[in-house]
């Protein structure tokens, strides 16, 4: 994760706008960041909730820019504003809750909406894993069709791209490596797989279906006599619906002690969109890990 930091400050410096940014775990994270010097900040929200944090962090108001705006739906527009207007920004959810800003960024009129489905990517350093894995999608989709799964699939490649891994391998998730009539995510990896082989999703090798131990794990693949490049050596995992996803992602973060940086991708700029219950080390490396995506839309 260090690396994505460092290769945050290789870059042009970003800025990064709040929204509803009385939040100390956020501030603390956009601090990291700035003090790093691949960010400046432009906080949006209530100014005097917004100094008040500041000032029970010990930070410097003179080094942020602060938008006033009490109510925090339009704070949340103003934010959205900022950004979509502005080359080189992206966008941070602070104290509000996650439908409300995602109403805005979603709006028709100075929205960040594409034509591309938003989905939520986390890029984690697991010890017991030999490189940086990413995965989706868990926190916004909930059962996606295989449709949806390819989108879900180019997003997480765009991510990849940013730190740096130019044809990633996609391991599509179920609960055995067999296709299986009755169980729709080995359909649907059977369709991705095709896709994949035709040219239709482009840029990454795409197969399944894999049970998770078949896709991380060399020796698991091996024993069940499973010959792909991606067997034991993804680089992404797509998850098969979003409880599959929000199981993984917090027995990472919880019981095997990994690293994160998460984004919402599909969107003109990356949004930072992390949980109350994340770090603010895992905050702040989902702002370096936004910032490197941010410099692949200048």
């Amino acid at each position: 994760m260090k690396s994505l930091v460092q290769e945050a400050k290789r870059r042009s410096k970003k800025t990064l706008v709040v929204a509803v940014a009385d939040d100390a775990h956020v501030l603390q994270a956009v601090e990291m960041a700035r003090k790093e010097g691949f960010i400046n900040a432009v906080l949006v929200g209530n100014k005097t909730s917004i100094r008040e944090t500041i000032a029970d962090l010990n930070l410097d108001e003179e080094d942020y820019t602060i938008i006033s705006e009490t109510d925090p739906s339009r704070a949340c527009e103003k934010a959205v504003k900022t950004v979509s207007k502005n080359e080189g920004h992206f966008l941070m959810k602070g104290h509000v809750d996650t439908s409300t800003i995602l109403s805005a960024a979603l709006s028709k009129q100075d929205g960040l909406r594409t034509g591309n489905r938003l989905s939520h990517v986390s890029v984690m350093e697991v010890p017991t894993y030999h490189k940086l894995l990413l995965m989706s999608d868990g926190a916004m989709n909930i059962a996606p069709s295989v449709d949806e799964k390819q989108q879900i699939i180019e997003n997480a490649v765009t991510i990849a791209k940013a730190v740096g891994i130019d044809k990633p391998k996609v391991a599509c998730l179920a609960a055995i490596e067999k296709v299986n009539p009755k169980m729709k995510a080995t359909l649907d990896a059977e369709e991705l797989k095709k896709r994949s082989e035709r040219g239709i999703i482009k840029d990454a090798t795409v197969d399944g279906p894999f049970a998770l131990d078949n896709a991380v794990n060399k020796e698991a693949a091996a024993h069940k006599g499973i010959d792909s490049p991606v067997a034991g050596d993804a680089d992404i995992l797509l998850m098969p619906q979003i409880e599959s996803g929000n199981v993984f992602y917090k027995s990472m973060m919880f019981l095997a002690k990994a690293k994160s940086a998460s984004v919402i991708a599909g969107a003109k700029r990356p949004i930072v969109l992390t949980s109350r219950a994340d770090t603010e080390e895992s905050k702040f490396y989902s702002i370096a890990l936004s910032a490197l995506v941010a410099d692949m839309d200048e």
